[in-house]
Formats: structure tokens, C-alpha cells, sequence
């Protein structure tokens, strides 16, 4: 009875520093949307293809990184000095694709290289073919599972835009994706195939740690 009571106490205690965290955390979120939508009417951005306003269209973008905590990522395609704006679009769609592979990539390849050299094995060699082919076929696998949050245009003059794309990536369901493509660039890489189980470790992570 006596361990309930100091557990009830202990509960009542941290209620009111929960809701002082949330206070704080809900500040700072009306603070940094404020200021993006500041920053974007300074900058000349409107909002592309959507009848909604800019500040609904980021204020929803906002929500559903917040619903997906931390498994939600926020990629950013960019394309520059286009006359289309479709064309544009599909720009900056394959600009975030390339992007989001080129991090993966970049992020077993950091995890291999350090692994497999205290092993005494050259990595930076052996495993060339692999980041290749992985970060291609992570470029392909995740268009499915990139989400279109909302696009933004700006004229630079002469006829010419900018833009930029944003996509909000759910990192449980984009695991998948990284997944297909590992398996398929093992089979280009006789070394990767050694080491399926570890490259497979190191793929399923994402990028939560970081």
C-alpha cells in the first residue's frame, strides 16, 4: 500500500512538468510556423497547384509530421530555373528521390566501411558496386512511398522558376523500400551477399539515430 501511495505521489508530481514540456513544445511549433510563412512571402513563394492557402497547407504538413513522430521525415526536392512548372514539378519530385537514396546510401555505406575495416576488410573496394546499385534502386523503390505534402514557386525572371517540393516520409513503411533495394543490389556485389544479414541490420535502422 505504502509503495501505491509514493507511486500515485510520483505521478501527481510529474503531471504538472508533462504539461509544462507540451506548453513549451506547442510555443515553439507556433513560433517556427510563423516564421516559415514569414520567411516564405519575404522570399516571394507561393503556393503551387492546391486551391488552399499557403498557411493551411503548412499548418497540415506540420500535423503530419507530428502524427507520425518520430517515425515521419521531412525530404525537400528543389528545382531551379524551368519555364514548364510541370515540368518543374517533376523536378523537384526526382530531385527528393535522389536525395533521400544518396542519404541512405551514404548512411550504410558509413556503417559498413566502419564495421567491416575492424574486420580487416576493405570496404571502400569491395562494396563500390553495391552503394552504386543501392542507391539507384532506393531511388526507384521509394517514389511509392514518398507523400507529397505540398509545393511552393517562385519566379527568378526571364520566364524562369523555382520551386520546391516537400514530402513527408513514413520511415516504417519506407524501411520496405530500402529493404527490395538492398536485396536486389546484393545480388551485384558477391561481397554484400557475405554480409546480407549485417547490410540488412543497417538498412532496417533508417535514419531514426540521426
Amino acid at each position: 500500500m505504502k509503495k501505491l501511495i509514493m507511486l500515485l505521489m510520483a505521478v501527481c508530481l510529474m503531471i504538472p512538468t508533462v504539461e509544462a514540456q507540451n506548453k513549451t513544445l506547442e510555443k515553439a511549433r507556433k513560433k517556427e510556423y510563423k516564421q516559415k510563412i514569414k520567411q516564405y512571402k519575404k522570399e516571394g513563394w507561393k503556393l503551387f497547384g492546391s486551391s488552399r492557402t499557403l498557411e493551411v497547407a503548412l499548418l497540415t504538413h506540420y500535423d503530419k509530421l507530428n502524427s507520425l513522430g518520430d517515425d515521419g521525415s521531412e525530404e525537400i526536392g528543389i528545382a531551379s530555373k524551368f519555364k514548364s512548372k510541370n515540368v518543374g514539378h517533376q523536378m523537384a519530385i526526382n530531385n527528393a528521390c535522389v536525395t533521400y537514396a544518396q542519404k541512405a546510401g551514404s548512411r550504410v555505406k558509413g556503417r559498413i566501411v566502419s564495421d567491416m575495416q575492424g574486420d580487416g576488410v576493405n570496404a571502400d573496394t569491395e562494396f563500390d558496386k553495391f552503394y552504386s546499385a543501392y542507391e539507384r534502386l532506393v531511388e526507384k523503390e521509394i517514389k511509392g512511398e514518398m507523400q507529397e505534402s505540398y509545393s511552393i514557386i517562385r519566379e527568378l525572371g526571364d520566364g524562369n522558376y523555382e520551386m520546391q517540393t516537400y514530402f513527408i516520409v513514413n520511415e516504417s513503411a519506407a524501411s520496405k523500400a530500402r529493404i527490395r533495394a538492398m536485396e536486389n543490389a546484393a545480388r551485384e556485389s558477391e561481397m554484400a551477399q557475405k554480409y546480407a544479414q549485417k547490410i540488412s541490420d543497417f538498412v532496417r535502422e533508417g535514419f531514426k539515430d540521426e
